[in-house]
């Protein structure tokens, strides 16, 4: 058999490759002004001026400002959803919990638009992305709760509500972001440096791996 692999031209992959570049710094503009602004805040005028690009580029990748918003959320839940990989049966909890919380304080540090957006959201009913968390993110926190379930039965880890286990990694690891203000209040600084924040970071890690019985050298409760 004979397989024909139609090859896109140069002047193609060039125009693909510049389309991801356009698509991506319209959701990157558009994530930060939706934090700030609100789903029914923002326009798409003033993503364009925040991306630095004409209003109907935004209007020929994306459509509507629903569609726009939509994008920007499916991006956010698909980036830390994917954090979660690591929860594997023949994995080890200390270093999948270890890595799970690290990666999602550094979207806070790196992203803190895309958690406010996301919690926005979430505290005006999730009127669009309802389905998707009765859905999608309630099949997944299932899946990866039947592995760390797996992990208690052998043993490996303290017993805990795996569902109750993600909210607490979810809120540990979210506030940063969504409450800066306080943080920064409470800290008494106006920003938190790096080494600072990779102090908090190893700080919540230890905290969420003790919770489990477990420390960071991936030792399993005593028995």
């Amino acid at each position: 058999m004979t397989i024909i692999s139609a090859e896109v031209p140069a002047s193609g992959r060039a125009r693909r490759a510049s389309g991801l570049r356009s698509e991506a710094t319209i959701l990157q503009a558009a994530e930060r002004v939706f934090a700030e602004r609100g789903f029914k805040g923002a326009s798409m005028s003033e993503i364009a001026a925040a991306a630095h690009m004409p209003k109907p580029n935004l209007h020929y990748y994306f459509g509507t400002k629903e569609a726009l918003y939509r994008a920007v959320l499916t991006d956010i839940l698909e980036t830390w959803l994917g954090e979660a990989d690591a929860f594997v049966p023949d994995g080890d909890p200390a270093q999948a919990l270890g890595s799970y919380v690290r990666a999602k304080m550094r979207w806070s540090r790196e992203r803190p638009h895309a958690s406010r957006v996301f919690a926005n959201e979430v505290l005006h009913g999730a009127l669009f992305i309802g389905p998707y968390l009765s859905d999608d993110l309630r099949r997944r926190v299932e899946q990866k709760g039947k592995v760390i379930e797996g992990w208690i039965r052998g043993g490996r880890m303290a017993r805990v509500d795996p569902r109750a286990l993600f909210f607490m990694l979810w809120a540990m690891t979210q506030t940063w972001a969504d409450f800066a203000v306080q943080v920064h209040a409470v800290l008494g600084v106006a920003d938190l440096s790096e080494a600072a924040y990779d102090a908090i970071t190893e700080e919540v890690v230890a905290f969420a791996l003790r919770g489990c019985g477990l420390d960071a050298d991936g030792r399993p409760p005593a028995t």
